[in-house]
């Protein structure tokens, strides 16, 4: 009689793997969307960034000046409590980037001293006289303190979503609606109670049935209109189940602790749902809207089917020409570059010498190089170029070959001495890594004016061409609010003047010869090694505000404010006189003009610059 085999052993470890999948597909979703959401997210826009700076419960008073002491960031204000937040991601348990950076001793940064110079006056603007209008930016309404301090943590956690969030919020009309859930709290609140006492079973059983149904009900129903025709009997049914509830005698301590305990899990069930509007907020203004890729993607196929449009009939001449005017825009945005262009040459007088320089990145070369085939800008000149392509082939050694724009760095400013006043956040834009080798870059020119790609001017500029900086390198205007001294936890043992002012980016005129023989650029790479933590892209983001601020010490030349009307990309509340009397106006801050997210009030100045006979954007559907 043969042996037989024993049966195979099935095999167990496939079966394993895929059931470990799927519990991966199912519980991965619920932990995204219950942890704290990330600060920022890939996009082709322009990044904001965060880093939380000082917190409330340690002050130092230095000066009749109340400054936060937190291993982040500074403030603004000279009299004020401050805080500089910066939108990246952070590694620690807040989710944002610790900036603290302990600087060795033995290896300070050494910034070439520049010659000292007598105080410079500020340049007039070419404007119309105008009032101050620092009051006509906030609202006349005076806040109370509960207030402030629930708009503070709000914006403190969520940013500029709360401005958006109180602007666009909805009163809830539905009255039916809402005397059904407050039914459904008095009843949960008395159902333990009653559950408890001898002889209420009948009652207990009613109060029971009806929270089922109103449950069932407030779950297929958010407004009056969806609710059923026989909703009125039930809201019967429960006020007469209440009303026997309160006849009898409870305990009102059971009542109370369970009432609390339903509002708070009302507050943290608002706090889930506002983390996800939050979360779709960040998305929307942090990702390019789908008709704006259809655009960069329409305009990057046309570019290699057409031969006509890319042919050497481009006034390349006019490119390195240094008498010429020459301004600088980094963008990877085709709708944004174009409204600066549009708006900066509708606004000059003459624009037969104005040369526009646009640096994007390798994406979006072609959408750019087609679309300013396609389209004229008077008599002035566009220049593509690929920054990605020309670092590599200038600087192969440099390892940060991606464009990075503008930026930018929440500000949040409360007085102590003014504890009414409404708490102000206000974006500070400096420059970006990038924004450092425009020197090596252009080599032919002397000088040149940057545009951030989220501004547009509505004066004729040519008066800055005939500057006199003396040996000044960097013309912008200045923020006074916050003070190197405000962020020395930042700014470690590096040598800074406490009581200059930080700058704004936007618009600036830069002396390249003055940059070139004060080795801006060299000094700049000797702060980067000092101030990057790591080689994550969030560490470098972060760093470009102590190197921004530190590269240029002593070598900006103030610009009148007048210049620049910042503030239309968060701030609420601006006179639409202020707006049209400036000779520039900077959307700095999350709600873009491109985006269905900006502000309406301020949108219609930005796109009455728009291009409006392209087909590719009806073709997108693009509608800013």
């Amino acid at each position: 009689m043969k042996a037989t085999a024993p049966p195979a052993k099935r095999r167990r470890g496939p079966r394993l793997a895929v059931l470990a999948l799927v519990l991966c597909s199912l519980l991965v979703p619920i932990a995204f969307l219950f942890n704290r959401f990330p600060a920022v997210y890939v996009t082709d826009e322009r990044p904001q960034q965060e880093v939380t700076l000082p917190s409330f419960d340690r002050l130092v008073v230095e000066r009749d000046r109340i400054v936060h002491q937190v291993p982040r960031q500074g403030g603004r204000d000279v009299n004020a409590e401050t805080e500089v937040t910066q939108d990246v991601h952070g590694k620690n348990s807040k989710g944002n980037i610790d900036l603290h950076h302990q600087i060795d001793t033995e290896h300070k940064v050494k910034v070439l001293p520049p010659p000292k110079i007598e105080q410079v006056k500020p340049v007039p603007v070419p404007v119309p006289p105008r009032k101050d209008f620092s009051d006509n930016m906030r609202r006349p309404r005076v806040p109370s303190a509960d207030e402030l301090e629930k708009a503070k943590a709000c914006q403190l956690e969520f940013g500029s979503y709360c401005l958006w969030s109180i602007e666009h919020k909805e009163v809830m009309k539905d009255a039916i609606v809402k005397k059904l859930k407050d039914q459904l709290f008095v009843a949960r609140s008395y159902y333990p109670s009653i559950a408890k006492l001898k002889g209420k079973e009948a009652l207990t059983r009613e109060l029971k049935q009806n929270i089922q149904e109103h449950e069932r009900v407030l779950s297929e129903s958010i407004v009056d209109a969806d609710l059923p025709s026989f909703i009125k009997k039930k809201i019967e049914r429960m006020d007469r189940a209440i009303a026997r509830a309160k006849s009898c005698t409870v305990d009102c301590n059971n009542v109370d602790k369970k009432l609390r305990q339903i509002l708070h899990m009302t507050d943290d069930e608002a706090h889930f749902h506002m983390k996800q509007s939050a979360y779709l907020y960040n998305l929307g203004v942090h990702t390019m809207p789908k008709s704006h890729h259809c655009l960069n993607m329409r305009l990057t196929v046309e570019y290699f089917k057409s031969t006509t449009l890319d042919s050497d009939d481009s006034p390349v001449h006019k490119f390195n020409v240094p008498d010429h005017r020459h301004y600088v825009i980094l963008s990877k945005n085709v709708l944004a570059a174009s409204v600066v262009i549009n708006s900066s040459v509708s606004s000059s007088e003459e624009t037969r010498n104005v040369v526009f320089h646009v640096l994007t990145d390798a994406q979006n070369f072609y959408a750019m190089k087609h679309w300013f085939s396609r389209n004229a800008y008077r008599e002035s000149a566009v220049n593509v170029i690929n920054y990605e392509h020309i670092i590599l082939e200038n600087l192969p050694d440099f390892s940060m070959q991606q464009l990075y724009m503008p930026e930018e760095f929440r500000v949040f400013i409360s007085s102590f001495e003014r504890p009414t006043e409404k708490s102000r956040m206000e974006y500070l834009s400096v420059f970006s890594h990038s924004h450092f080798f425009i020197p090596e870059i252009f080599k032919d020119l002397k000088k040149v004016i940057v545009l951030d790609d989220d501004v547009i001017v509505q004066r004729d500029l040519s008066f800055l061409w005939n500057l006199d900086m003396g040996d000044k390198v960097n013309a912008a205007v200045k923020f006074c609010g916050l003070r190197l001294g405000q962020l020395r936890n930042l700014l470690g043992e590096a040598m800074y003047d406490p009581q200059s002012c930080a700058w704004m980016s936007g618009l600036n005129v830069i002396n390249l010869e003055k940059w070139r023989e004060y080795n801006v650029t060299e000094n700049y790479l000797q702060l980067l090694e000092k101030f990057r933590n790591n080689d994550d892209e969030a560490s470098l983001r972060a760093a470009a505000l102590p190197i921004s601020l530190l590269s240029f010490q002593n070598l900006v030349y103030p610009l009148d404010e007048r210049l620049t009307l910042s503030g239309l990309g968060y701030q609420y509340g601006i006179e639409e006189k202020v707006i049209r009397t400036s000779a520039s106006l900077h959307y700095n801050g999350n709600m873009k003009p491109w985006l269905e997210l900006g502000i309406p009030n301020y949108r219609k100045y930005w796109k009455r610059f728009l291009a409006r006979d392209e087909r590719f954007m009806d073709e997108c559907n693009v509608s800013p």
